[in-house]
């Protein structure tokens, strides 16, 4: 038991350890999941939007985030800033308020309203009394100095039905436009207690709107029309000045909000949303533009959740002059710019669909060069040619963070066949650059077609905005696996359906062919019949290919499954691909073949059937699960006690040297410890043992079937110039793993640059590793002599890293689901291994190599496994000893997708999708940390100026110290729950305040917090 034992911690190497890793969730890059409700300050120039489970976003200018989350799961019904404080009466509902005040954290209040809560909230008056209005005529006050109430002959005029809507006078605090859905509309007074005026329709009221100068009010109904309402205090019922239906005679769609707004040129704006013809337009999701003879029905691919129209902020100003509509729909935030002719999109610095089209696979990319990130901006920019230059309208706030140490690229891959390159250096997670892969293909649509297309005279004028559009005209097209070489600017793609795509970055437009080339993977063997989808006819002909990354020679696997796994050599001209049926090299310089390996066990009939098949038998899953049960409990009958419990044998400590007898056998344990021989054991042995720490309990690891399906699922590919055939001359080689435990070695020969053309690449398989135990291999690695990973492709020509040790001898690593082990190269013989310590089913979901560099010591850094299990938890193993260093719960265990959608950067940060249109970022690394780190700056301000187009200067800022809040209004819960009291972390000055169930995301605090560390700038210094 003795050499089960380790000493207890070491002191000096626990404050390494707290110098080289720190977890931290930073930031939400995306859309927010299922939003309900828009808010926006003009005067602060902060947006803010909620969502379905109760989370609060605010944002401002790029890089000025905040958010706050309700402990409860309540959807955000609306959102409201209001000057000063807000106190208020208790009781039962679902009122909050979240206080953003000058330094940057949020804490949350509750109010609770008795009754129902209705459709209609707002807080009126900025003086006294703060007023909310509620269903049924139904009011409630929450009293500063005061209440009021509705007088008797209104209240019995007719019946109210709901408050539909809601309105303080622009110009005059004390009055108040309500809105009943009946069509009875009401000017109340406050200071007086009395109506002014009220206005009665013949059509159910939808909204209600001033004009800025209180003169005229606007009413939208649910019919699809608008009534202008003159406002005179001599007739108590006017009679509208003009009704009018945009879309009308036909039936039309309820206009549920709508804005009338003036202009200096005297042609008021009218926006609103609805009033489509309802019989042939009734599904479509619009907003409508109407000004000075021009209209445009601006049609968006999901629900339209709310929109505001930024406009004049002084109060004193005789017009609104609109600059900007902001719509927040289902998918996406779009702003359109109502000052340029034509009325085109902003294209917005956050916020980015990136779910446009569903996202498959993504790629991590750290520290661009200057020279491929300034090509593929340019290519980028010309496909932004339809934005307008508007400077982003929302800005409030100032971002404190400096600006980021290096470039990072993050590109994901979609169902239609497109690749995004995004810019993911900072807080903001920016587009920079779109590829499409369909046009290399033949598909139903045709890819120059332009489906918006829509004539002058055709009515209703409806004009496609937004980038989401969910529907894929293939799903073979899917993206797959992305690997792209930063110092060549090769990219290399691969698809659901087989097909491998090598592209090069091209400045300049082109016209060629794209030539395919076929890669057999069954190699002739007999019995096998294809049974998924078809392979994607490519075109024949020349293709035009727009300046950026341009295809040029296309790899088909046949048969044509999804590509699982994807390597690119771009100093040796090389790319790899594996699939289900095996894998292969291919020469891309020379556009040749250079070898396949087929993988496939005799029993692997699940890896002809295709992900698109649904001919899977009942009969033989249920076969195979009762085999497992079975070979489970025979395997459990034939183990024997060894000892205590967490006491392990000599055989399992140790793994064996031969490359067949790998895996533990579940039979086979040590000789049992006697009880006499226990009790030998001194007095001072046993205290000596108190204070030494057990190891931890390894997990019994159960062979597996060699029948089992999908045995040749090639799951990693790795380039490597290492030692494989004898110790005094290193090759290159290809390595290759697979789903049953099986790691392929072949040996390279590349011609040296002068052949390159002349002679071709010639490849022989020099090892095959089988793991007894059959567990899948998820990451191979190769280490030099001073146990560093050997350097990217063409790094150390571009004296970015040292040249590897290739005198000493080098080791090969070899990571499965359920162990990692070393081998020595090149006689491939065991050295260490490192069994996983869960026992309640862990297994190896990601791994990548990271470089920790310290926090206190600039010079000083260590290479590390960074691990991700099906459980959710991240752990940081040590190369190449393979000792845990860390271990941190990072995601849900139920969050399949999101264990998926992890990928890990070279300096110990993280991204995983947390919904289908947001990824979550997070860090392992106490020196890379990129967080939003900003101040909200006060609206005490005399004049706000407009965005710019880029010629003027922006918005003017001042400070100050003015508090200012955000009220929610939440569905109410059936039972009540206890409240968030602090939704946010504050400065870390402050005392008392913790952190419940919301998240930080920008506060002052200092990162060696024991709480997450919240504003910290990007990290101190250097380069990714």
């Amino acid at each position: 038991m003795r050499r089960f034992l380790r000493p207890g911690h070491d002191p000096a190497r626990e404050r390494l350890k707290r110098d080289l890793f720190q977890f931290n969730k930073t930031v939400e890059h995306g859309f927010p999941h299922q939003p309900s409700a828009l808010g926006y300050s003009p005067s602060l120039r902060i947006l803010a939007i909620g969502t379905r489970s109760g989370a609060v976003k605010l944002y401002g200018a790029p890089g000025v985030e905040f958010m706050g989350l309700h402990r409860e799961n309540n959807a955000v019904m609306q959102i409201h800033f209001l000057p000063g404080q807000v106190r208020a009466d208790s009781g039962r509902g679902g009122l909050r308020a979240f206080s953003l005040p000058l330094y940057p954290y949020i804490f949350l209040k509750e109010w609770c309203v008795e009754g129902g809560m209705g459709r209609s909230l707002r807080l009126l008056g900025k003086h006294e009394t703060t007023s909310l209005f509620l269903a049924g005529g139904f009011q409630a006050t929450l009293r500063v100095a005061g209440g009021f109430w509705l007088p008797e002959e209104a209240r019995h005029r007719r019946v109210f039905e709901m408050v539909e809507a809601l309105q303080e006078h622009p110009r005059d605090p004390n009055q108040v436009l309500i809105g009943y859905s009946r069509g009875l509309v009401v000017i109340w007074d406050l200071q007086g207690s009395r109506v002014l005026c009220h206005f009665l329709s013949n059509q159910q009221l939808e909204n209600v709107t001033w004009q800025r100068d209180g003169r005229l009010i606007v009413t939208c109904h649910s019919d699809g029309s608008h009534c202008q309402w003159p406002v005179s205090s001599q007739a108590q019922q006017p009679e509208p000045l003009r009704s009018s239906m945009p879309y009308g005679p036909f039936p039309c769609k309820a206009i549920t909000k709508i804005f009338w707004l003036t202009t200096r040129q005297g042609l008021p704006f009218t926006i609103f949303q609805g009033g489509m013809p309802r019989a042939s337009y009734g599904d479509r999701h619009c907003i409508s533009v109407i000004h000075n003879g021009q209209q445009v029905a601006f049609d968006f691919t999901s629900r339209v959740i709310d929109f505001t129209v930024l406009a004049e902020v002084d109060p004193a100003a005789a017009f609104d002059d609109p600059y900007a509509l902001v719509v927040l729909a289902e998918e996406e935030l779009v702003v359109i710019d109502l000052r340029t002719a034509g009325w085109p999109s902003v294209q917005p610095p956050y916020l980015a669909s990136l779910h446009c089209s569903a996202i498959t696979c993504s790629h991590h990319v750290s520290n661009i060069p200057l020279k491929l990130w300034e090509h593929i901006i340019a290519a980028g920019s010309r496909q932004n040619a339809q934005f307008s230059t508007m400077e982003w309208p929302i800005n409030g706030g100032t971002s404190l963070a400096p600006p980021p140490p290096q470039r990072d690229l993050l590109l994901t891959g979609h169902e239609d066949g497109t690749v995004r390159f995004w810019d993911a250096s900072g807080v903001c997670l920016r587009l920079l650059y779109k590829l499409s892969t369909a046009r290399v293909f033949l598909t139903e649509t045709d890819p120059s077609e332009n489906l918006n297309a829509q004539g002058e005279d055709e009515w209703p004028p409806l004009r496609k905005v937004g980038s989401f559009d969910p529907y894929s005209d293939d799903p073979r097209l899917g993206i797959q696996k992305i690997f792209l070489c930063k110092y060549s600017g090769y990219l290399a793609v691969a698809g659901t359906a087989g097909q491998v795509l090598v592209l090069e970055l091209n400045d300049e437009a082109a016209e060629h062919a794209v030539e395919e080339v076929e890669a057999d993977l069954l190699q002739d063997q007999e019995g096998y019949r294809w049974k998924g989808h078809e392979r994607l006819a490519a075109r024949s002909g020349p293709v035009y290919f727009e300046p950026g990354f341009q295809p040029f020679v296309l790899v088909q696997c046949q048969p044509p499954a999804v590509v699982t796994s994807l390597a690119l050599h771009s100093e040796w001209r090389l790319v790899a691909f594996g699939t289900s049926h095996g894998f292969g090299l291919f020469d891309h310089q020379q556009r040749r073949q250079v070898f396949v390996k087929c993988t496939l066990h005799p029993s692997d009939q699940l890896a002809l059937e295709g992900p698109l098949s649904r001919v899977k038998s009942l009969k033989k899953s249920l076969r195979q699960s009762f085999r497992r049960m079975r070979r489970s409990r025979v395997s459990s009958r034939k183990r024997r006690p060894a000892g205590p419990p967490g006491e392990v044998s000599p055989g399992q400590a140790q793994g064996s040297h031969h490359l067949d007898h790998e895996a533990l056998n579940p039979g086979h344990l040590g000789p049992p410890t006697s009880l006499q021989m226990q009790a030998a054991n001194t007095k001072p042995e046993r205290m000596g043992l108190q204070n030494m720490e057990l190891a931890p309990v390894q997990r019994k690891i159960e062979a597996r079937s060699a029948e089992d399906s999908f045995t040749g699922f090639v799951r990693t590919l790795y380039f490597a110039d290492t030692y494989l055939r004898d110790s005094s001359r290193h090759c290159p080689s290809l390595w290759a793993g697979t789903n049953g435990g099986t790691v392929y070695a072949f040996s390279l020969r590349v011609p040296p640059a002068d052949r390159r053309m002349d002679e071709p690449v010639r490849a022989e398989q020099a090892k095959e590793i089988q793991l007894m135990h059959r567990a899948p291999v998820v990451g191979i690695l190769v280490l030099d002599g001073h146990s560093i990973p050997l350097p990217e492709p063409l790094e150390v020509a571009h004296d970015l890293s040292k040249s590897p040790d290739m005198q000493g001898s080098h080791q090969l690593l070899v990571v499965s689901e359920e162990q990692f082990k070393v081998f020595t190269l090149p006689k491939v013989s065991a050295k260490l291994k490192l069994k996983l310590t869960a026992l309640e089913g862990s297994r190896v979901r990601r791994v990548g190599v990271a470089h920790f560099s310290s926090c206190r010591a600039e010079d000083y850094g260590e290479h590390h496994l960074a691990v991700l299990t099906n459980l959710g938890d991240i752990q940081v193993v040590s190369l190449p000893l393979l000792k845990p260093q860390v271990r941190y719960s990072c995601i849900r265990r139920e969050d399949v997708s999101g264990i998926a959608s992890c990928v890990f950067t070279k300096y110990g940060q993280g991204f995983y999708l947390i919904s289908p249109s947001e990824f979550e970022r997070f860090s392992l690394s106490t020196k890379w940390l990129v967080e939003p780190r900003c101040l909200v700056e006060s609206a005490r301000t005399k004049h706000h100026s407009r965005p710019s187009n880029g010629n003027g200067p922006g918005p003017d800022k001042s400070l100050g110290q003015t508090r200012v809040h955000l009220t929610c209004l939440c569905l109410p819960e059936k039972k009540p729950g206890p409240v968030m009291e602090h939704a946010l972390l504050n400065d870390e000055r402050e005392s008392g305040w913790g952190l419940a169930e919301g998240r930080v995301r920008v506060s002052c605090g200092n990162w060696r917090s024991h709480r997450m560390a919240v504003g910290c700038s990007l990290g101190n210094g250097g380069a990714e």
